[in-house]
């Protein structure tokens, strides 16, 4: 389609300046040359502003038809050079050489999440990912959808990992780092698709954690046997949404809010310690979560036990233990230097 738009704006331009050049000698009489019609045409349709070479100023005829040109040849370059522009970011985006280098990328990450379907559900949770500076490699089989999101939201665009492919396939879940991924999202438009891709990727990575967007129950019991961790309905959500608005409208601005401050990443979220962890045999208050780190402690779970156990609110004298799961609400940036703490066991630095 833009390469049709293309031929079609180089025609047209080509038209032009035949229509100019042919003007500007028949109109311009005997002792116009080739040579000054072409130059006359192209310095007129390019607007930089030269001396004429072709005298107008006693021809009116010539005059009124250097008019046209000027006001034709704007519209006609500016159309031109936009295709032209557009051309030039495919090629940018589809040349080897830049698609090589998005797989090498994708090669690099490690403990990634994959995201397959870019549509109503999909993006949101890329934006959320992308938001709390999470590695994702995203999987639509429309490179075009892919495009026009790049389009509406350039900063996510130039940052996100993608690869052009059917996610039902396992060859193109390869290419995504499936081996090498901590998760994976379905968010594909139809049911059967998701249920595809979670028995595909549960039979050959039976301990990575699948979530998928399922409209029907029926396909979301199916799911949740053939794999799946949890299915998400977004009529649900929604549902719960609108009645949470009405209900508890603080509660959701709040929550709102959190969501969509643009000067720090709010967030409610978990902390696991590791069986090597330094916070082990540490009591909450001890590993001084809140006041090195500014983390309220929400709950902790028992994860590793098979009916884990939610302590809301807990005191802190409460001991950590290999296996639990911290859930904190705070900064991304804090949370993230906690888990660094958590897993190299290096004490952070005041300022």
């Amino acid at each position: 389609m833009l390469r049709r738009r293309l031929i079609y704006a180089g025609i047209l331009f080509l038209l032009l300046v035949t229509i100019s050049v042919s003007g500007y000698r028949l109109l311009g009489g005997p002792s116009v040359t080739f040579l000054q019609a072409l130059y006359m045409a192209v310095i007129t349709l390019a607007g930089v502003g030269y001396g004429e070479i072709v005298e107008t100023a006693h021809n009116p005829l010539l005059r009124i038809f250097n008019m046209g040109v000027v006001l034709v040849g704007v519209a006609v370059t500016v159309y031109v050079f936009s295709v032209v522009a557009a051309f030039l970011v495919e090629i940018e985006v589809s040349n080897p050489f830049w698609r090589r280098r998005m797989q090498k990328r994708i090669s690099a990450l490690n403990g990634h999440y994959i995201v397959c379907g870019l549509g109503d559900t999909g993006r949101y949770a890329v934006e959320e990912l992308y938001r709390t500076g999470t590695p994702y490699v995203v999987v639509d089989l429309d490179e075009d959808l892919i495009k026009k999101i790049g389009e509406a939201q350039p900063d996510l665009f130039r940052e996100m990992p993608y690869v052009v492919g059917d996610a039902t396939e396992e060859e193109t879940l390869s290419k995504a780092g499936i081996e090498r991924a901590k998760g994976l999202i379905s968010a594909l438009p139809e049911d059967k698709d998701n249920l595809v891709v979670t028995v595909v990727v549960h039979q050959k990575y039976p301990d990575l954690r699948i979530v998928a967007r399922s409209a029907d129950q029926k396909f979301a019991d199916r799911m949740q046997r053939a794999g799946a961790k949890a299915t998400v309905s977004p009529s649900q959500i929604g549902g719960l949404r609108m009645a949470s608005e009405i209900i508890r409208p603080h509660v959701v601005g709040f929550l709102d809010l959190m969501l969509k401050d643009q000067s720090q990443t709010l967030r409610v979220e978990e902390i696991e310690i590791g069986a090597s962890s330094p916070w082990v045999g540490k009591s909450l208050k001890e590993t001084e979560i809140h006041s090195r780190y500014n983390l309220l402690v929400i709950a902790v779970k028992n994860a590793g036990a098979a009916a884990p156990k939610l302590w809301v609110n807990p005191p802190d004298t409460v001991v950590v233990r290999a296996g639990l799961a911290i859930i904190v609400l705070g900064d991304m940036k804090n949370i993230r230097e906690a888990r660094q703490q958590v897993s190299s066991g290096r004490n952070r630095v005041d300022p």
